[in-house]
């Protein structure tokens, strides 16, 4: 049966637009097929620990003597790594935190054996990962850019490096609501929210077709 990760990592757990995304997504995903499962894992409620040792962060083979990580934190990083292997599709809740990746992300993204570094094997290339991004502010085709340091990194890290097939859904000006100088930015913020969930609804259901034919369960 084709599985789904769902990872949220948005400190708002009431009105979050990344949480409110990534059900959309989990609901269409689930409504392609009932054969479709959904495995959600709440990196903020539960947030993996940061590296407690530095050999954590290559595959076994690649430490040297004396690196001994610890026991626990290896079995939940093979738990991790166990989840991510058995996907057909993931979906990643990827909030803008300080023009950055709030830090439950950063350390579930720490998985040493997805990029071995001394072979080109990549266990995840092609794997689809759909990353959604909320914005307070507008980034993609304005002055300001560059200052996202949420996607690009992200894009770095689940494409170039682990070969994964990375969709990515923004969803801007989530603060025109909030902060009243936004005020007047409320109705392309609406539009820009609309066509976010237009695209998550096309992402679920064109990659969940495509899961049920490579498993021959169409």
């Amino acid at each position: 049966m084709p599985n789904l990760p769902r990872l949220d990592s948005s400190a708002d757990t009431r009105t979050s637009t990344s949480r409110e995304l990534t059900g959309i997504f989990t609901r269409t995903w689930r409504e392609v097929s009932p054969a479709h499962e959904v495995v959600e894992r709440d990196l903020h409620r539960t947030p993996p620990p940061h590296l407690p040792d530095s050999a954590l962060h290559y595959a076994p083979r690649l430490r040297v003597d004396g690196e001994q990580p610890d026991p626990v934190a290896e079995e939940l990083q093979k738990a991790l790594l166990a989840e991510l292997a058995a996907a057909d599709v993931v979906v990643i809740g990827a909030p803008m935190y300080n023009w950055s990746i709030p830090s439950p992300l950063k350390a579930w993204l720490v998985l040493g054996t997805t990029v071995p570094f001394d072979t080109r094997e990549q266990p995840l290339a092609g794997k689809p990962v759909v990353v959604i991004s909320s914005r307070g502010a507008a980034y993609a085709g304005t002055p300001d850019a560059g200052k996202d340091h949420t996607v690009p990194p992200m894009v770095q890290v689940l494409g170039d490096s682990m070969g994964m097939a990375v969709s990515v859904v923004t969803a801007d000006l989530t603060l025109a609501t909030r902060v009243p100088a936004m005020a007047p930015l409320a109705d392309t913020a609406r539009q820009n929210r609309q066509a976010a969930e237009a695209r998550v609804r096309e992402r679920a259901t064109t990659l969940g077709r495509a899961s049920l034919m490579r498993r021959g369960t169409a």
